[in-house]
Parts: structure tokens; sequence; C-alpha cells
């Protein structure tokens, strides 16, 4: 009766220390990926909270470009959390949260610099510290989750002792094909940081002030408003008063003041000048310092009636008042 309590014992310590044996011969957590895993997600959620902040301080008001920047928060929050809690033994799962993420990355900073280059959708940017902030979190952002899609997954064998099956791509991506990825996901990174930099550098920080004293009217939905002596429409900024102009930095880049001295032969109402900072003069009509709109690329636009931007509200300026 010892012996055979003594051989159970045994049999028992045996099977513990084969336990201990597999624990110990099983991968540890693959703590690169969860590192991966975190810096992603957070690099993504710091995109979405920069453009919740343009959207929220004026860009919702813009016609199209509102909608696109509010779905561009909702889906970086949203790719943030999946690739934040998806696990990594969800193999498949995590692999394409994170090049789904990537994918954002990349196409909301081509997204940006279309727009900086040529307009989109009615719309053009100019340089600023947030579109730089972004451009520059969205290219490591990309970097990161490329990195983390990329990863080797952690091939634990089965339970009872069975024998592992191999895991098949994209599970498992060969050495081979995880360098081709890598040196694609590098050169697509310094492709674009070159693109970035250049956009960047021929961007307009503060567009030129529009000259021209000649102001002239044209009809605009019915409405005789008045415009430059190109044509372009000119418009008020409710913060404004008649002897100071509240648009400075950014704003003046987005809403070029109009400069130069007081002329408005045949017109009813009555133009005067400001002193800007600097010491340039600018235009103002029965008290409305005056300005063009980026967003107009040719006479007859007013794309920037109505807009709430650069902190204020924007008005086209009637030519009666």
């Amino acid at each position: 009766m010892t012996q055979r309590h003594t051989m159970t014992r045994l049999a028992t310590i045996g099977g513990a220390g084969r336990a201990a044996r597999e624990d110990a011969g099983r991968p540890a957590p693959g703590w690169p990926a969860v590192i991966l895993r975190v810096v992603g997600s957070g690099l993504l959620i710091a995109t979405a909270a920069i453009h919740l902040d343009l959207y929220l301080t004026g860009y919702r008001t813009i016609p199209t470009i509102g909608w696109l920047f509010l779905l561009q928060v909702i889906a970086a929050f949203g790719l943030a959390l999946a690739v934040l809690a998806i696990p990594g033994r969800l193999v498949l799962a995590s692999r394409l949260a994170a090049a789904a993420g990537a994918g954002f990355a990349l196409a909301t900073l081509g997204g940006y610099l279309l727009s900086v280059w040529t307009g989109l959708f009615g719309f053009k940017e100019v340089r600023t510290g947030a579109g730089i902030a972004a451009g520059l979190v969205e290219v490591a952002a990309f970097v990161v989750l490329a990195a983390l899609a990329l990863a080797p997954a952690a091939a634990n064998a089965p339970a009872g002792g069975a024998a592992a099956v191999p895991a098949t791509f994209p599970a498992q991506i060969s050495p081979a094909i995880a360098r081709a990825a890598g040196m694609t996901t590098a050169a697509l990174a310094a492709v674009a940081l070159l693109l970035l930099g250049l956009a960047v550098a021929g961007a307009n920080s503060a567009a030129p002030a529009a000259t021209g004293t000649a102001l002239k009217t044209t009809t605009i939905d019915g409405t005789t408003v008045l415009t430059n002596a190109q044509g372009f429409t000119l418009y008020s900024f409710a913060p404004d008063t008649p002897t100071s102009s509240k648009c400075y930095g950014s704003c003046a880049a987005y809403w070029p003041p109009v400069t130069g001295t007081a002329a408005g032969q045949g017109l009813p109402g009555k133009v005067t000048t400001i002193t800007r900072t600097g010491g340039s003069h600018q235009l103002t009509y029965n008290g409305h310092p005056l300005y063009t709109y980026i967003g107009d690329t040719a006479p007859g636009q007013a794309r920037g009636n109505n807009l709430n931007l650069n902190g204020g509200l924007w008005h086209e300026v009637p030519a009666s008042g």
C-alpha cells in the first residue's frame, strides 16, 4: 500500500514536471508586437484628435470636406480600437486591423497632399502647423502599423502533445515575403516624407494679400456682391471691427486681405482703409475689412459664404450694405 502510494506521488510529481517543462517551452508573449500595437493605436488616436479639432473649429461647415473630416475621425478611432483590442492570438484579424490602419494613414496623408497641391472638392489647403503635425503622425502610423501587420506570429503547440500544424499565409508570413514587404514599406514611407516635405515647402504659409484698388460688383444667386478687380468675391469676417482686422497668421492664408488704397467709384457704399499689423493698408467697405477666399478658384464663385472658419463667420459682402 505504501509502495503504491509512493508511486502515485512520483507519477504526480513527474506529470507536474512535464507540464512545467511544456509551459517553459511555449513562446513568451510577443512584447515587440504588443509595443507596436500600443504605439500604432496611439498614433491613430493622435491623428483622429487632430482631425476632430479641425472639424470642430470650422471644417465642418465646408461642403464635402466637413463630413469627410468627420468620417476620418470615426474611422481613425475605430481602427485604433480594433488594433488595440484584437488579441495577438487572433493572428489573421490582428494583421487585417493593422493593415487597415496602415492603409488609412497613407490614404489620409494622400488626401492632405492632394488638397495642398491642387485642391480637393473645391477646398485648397495651406501650410499650417496642424497639417504638418498630422502628416508626420500619419507617416509614423503607417510605418508602425505596417510593421505590426508583418510581425511574425508565435506558433503555439496544440494541447495533448499533438504535432503542431504549420501555419500558412497570411497567419504566418514567410521571411522572403516579410523582407520584400518591409522594403516596400520603407520605400513608401520615404516617398511619403519626401512628398510631404515638398508639399510643405511649396504650400503658402501666408497667402499674398489680394491687391488692387478697383472694387466691382457681380450677381451671385440673385444677390449683388462686391468683388475685387479680377472678379473674385469679397468677404467680411464677423469678429472684425471697422478699425481693425482679427484675421492674421493661418487665417490670412485662407482669407487673403485686400490691400491697397481706397477706391470704389460708382459703388453705393463707403470705401476706406485700415492699417494692418506690419503697416499694410487693408480696404474696408461700409466698415467691413475685405478679404478673398483661397477656395474660390474662379470669378463668380462664393464658396466661402457662411463658413464658420478660423474663429468666426464669413459672409460675402453685399454691394448695398
